[in-house]
């Protein structure tokens, strides 16, 4: 439903994040309210795809799961590891690719806010702030891969909760993930105004079919596969 009202308090006060690591924002904020009606305790082994700040794994190390963040950016990781000191919270946050650094482990629970950024360009890029959000042409560079790892990745029973941009095709994340053998639905969805990285490249989106002449607002949605 469209503005979804968040439970207050879900996210972790107090973060910090060094230059170039993306702050919580509403999308963080709209994985968190899905990631409170989760069941979690001692037992849950979760696992956050492209940590950040941290602010995600925190939550659920907050509720005594056993938490391995990962990301690709060195100062994310850094950040994270700070974070979870500051909150006196048990965090594993490991650098690198998903897919490598989970290789042979299984997660009750897997949290993702990935890249999902439509940008020009043949994929997500290799360095830079923009590797937290530009996702290739369609923005799908991640989140299809998402797809492709979460049932290798998951327990029996597990659950994969994602976040991203109607930009994307909530549709299309559904059906690639049903057709990996997972039951999904769209759980949530959320109407923001468009930020400043929409905004700067407003001209090439329209052009290229993926947002309509004066639209000023995006639609986040939650992706719930079992």
């Amino acid at each position: 439903m469209s503005g979804t009202a968040l439970t207050p308090g879900t996210l972790p006060a107090g973060l910090i994040a060094l230059p170039g690591v993306y702050r919580p924002q509403a999308d963080t904020r709209l994985l968190a309210h899905a990631l409170a009606h989760e069941e979690l305790g001692p037992g849950t082994h979760v696992l956050e795809i492209g940590t950040g700040t941290g602010a995600l794994a925190l939550h659920a190390a907050r509720r005594r799961a056993r938490v391995t963040a990962v990301d690709v950016s060195w100062p994310a990781v850094v950040t994270a590891r700070l974070n979870a000191l500051r909150q006196r919270l048990p965090l594993r946050v490991v650098h690198g690719d998903f897919a490598a650094r989970a290789a042979g482990r299984r997660f009750d629970l897997i949290v993702s806010n990935p890249p999902y950024v439509p940008a020009p360009g043949a994929g997500p890029p290799s360095r830079g702030p923009e590797r937290a959000w530009d996702a290739g042409p369609d923005g799908r560079g991640v989140i299809d891969r998402i797809c492709a790892s979460a049932p290798a990745l998951l327990r029996p029973g597990g659950v994969l909760l994602m976040v991203h941009s109607g930009l994307c095709g909530a549709q299309e994340t559904v059906d690639r993930l049903r057709g990996a053998g997972m039951a999904a639905e769209v759980t949530t969805r959320a109407s923001v105004p468009w930020g400043p990285v929409l905004r700067s490249r407003r001209a090439w989106l329209e052009r290229v079919g993926l947002a309509a002449q004066a639209e000023e607002c995006e639609e986040l949605v939650v992706i719930r596969a079992r």
